[in-house]
């Protein structure tokens, strides 16, 4: 499945993130240590270093980026957009929770058409989500439609890891032992099968740097967190 494209990759994915969004941040946890949490802290801040205005996170999730976005300095309120009623509705929660409600609001949306004017936000983002877009190039164009001139473009992803015993390591771990995590925890192997295994068939951190050129970024360069398995790349809106 991880091999899938266009209109039955997006109907998988879709179907396969509403059957474990009431799971999906306890997974994210017991998958990485903790660590996603940290790792978003750091796109976090780093997308809205030195801005002002509005930030989205594009597909939000259960909108944990849009959470620490809203609590930047400069960002003057988060918006949140998901495909799926069920993460929305999680995410909402989440923000009333936190009485985060006022600074961090969410919405239905496909990262494919945004439903937002030109120019719209000093800043945009994506976590772990770009890998599972259907047309990751109009996600990228569409992200930085939004975005004002002098904004900043980021993302938070999964890409393959240079060969070698860590990448090995990893793979034993992911392709291994989250799939049973994911049936015992989420009861749903087949999610936490393809979630891992769609890393083999994304673009390598490279390439997806060139793509944030061709989408009309400047500046564009990354960095490798999580010992490699995890890259936040960024880009400027001229």
């Amino acid at each position: 499945m991880a091999e899938l494209k266009g209109r039955d990759k997006q109907r998988y994915v879709s179907e396969m993130f509403a059957r474990i969004s009431g799971r999906y941040d306890l997974m994210n946890t017991l998958m990485t240590g903790g660590l996603h949490l940290r790792w978003k802290q750091q796109t976090a801040r780093f997308t809205a270093e030195g801005l002002t205005g509005k930030a989205l996170d594009v597909a939000t999730g259960t909108g944990d980026l849009a959470f620490l976005l809203a609590r930047c300095r400069g960002i003057e309120g988060a918006v949140g957009l998901d495909v799926l009623p069920e993460m929305v509705s999680l995410a909402q929660d989440k923000a009333k929770a936190k009485n985060l409600d006022s600074q961090a609001t969410f919405a239905l949306g496909d990262a494919h058409a945004l439903p937002f004017s030109d120019d719209s936000f000093a800043c945009a983002t994506a976590g772990f989500s770009l890998r599972n877009m259907s047309d990751l190039d109009l996600a990228l164009s569409e992200m930085v439609r939004v975005v004002r001139p002098g904004g900043r473009v980021t993302t938070l992803e999964l890409t393959p890891m240079r060969p070698g015993a860590l990448s090995s390591l990893v793979r034993v771990y992911t392709q291994g032992l989250v799939p049973v995590l994911g049936k015992l925890i989420a009861r749903d192997r087949a999610a936490y099968t393809y979630l891992p295994r769609s890393v083999d068939y994304f673009l390598d951190a490279g390439t997806l740097a060139r793509r944030f050129q061709d989408a009309g970024l400047t500046g564009v360069s990354y960095r490798r967190l999580g010992f490699g398995a995890v890259t936040l790349h960024w880009g400027d809106k001229p």
